[in-house]
């Protein structure tokens, strides 16, 4: 299916607009399919971002600008993102002992556990999305979104 007949519209679009809309609607469309696998763990797709972030430390204490950084949207508001996850008992905070104002944020084994838990179904929601791609158009599609935000 085109993005013209997906968004009905009734007007030729040029490749530019067309490739930007495009962009954007299957921006909107890839959370959508992603959100599916959180809801059910009451995470968003930020909050799961986050920790993957902290997994990633392999037990180092990240700040808050380091999480920032790393962000898939940098739009996200990380100190809410890292409350909400606290409530919630998958990280801890703490002050740095060498530095009071400095603020490091760790993931904890309960939100370990989660990730391990939903690795599989994330993997395999992945493969469903992009299954109608072979593996030469992945590396193809993947160099040229590089190409374009470069």
């Amino acid at each position: 299916m085109s993005i013209e007949s997906d968004i009905k519209s009734t007007v030729k679009l040029n490749e530019n607009d067309k490739t930007v809309i495009n962009l954007i609607y299957t921006n909107n469309w890839l959370k959508e399919k992603a959100l599916t696998d959180f809801k059910s763990y009451g995470l968003s797709s930020e909050q799961y971002n986050v920790l993957r972030i902290l997994r990633g430390q392999k037990g180092q204490p990240a700040n808050l600008s380091t999480i920032q950084e790393r962000m898939l949207n940098k739009m996200s508001n990380t100190t809410r993102l890292i409350d909400k996850l606290l409530k919630k008992d998958l990280v801890t905070r703490q002050t740095c002992p060498s530095n009071r104002r400095k603020i490091e944020i760790l993931i904890t084994s309960k939100g370990l556990e989660l990730l391990t838990e939903l690795d599989d179904k994330v993997k395999k929601s992945n493969l469903n999305i992009t299954k109608n791609l072979n593996t030469s158009e992945l590396t193809t599609l993947n160099l040229l979104l590089d190409k374009l935000r470069a």
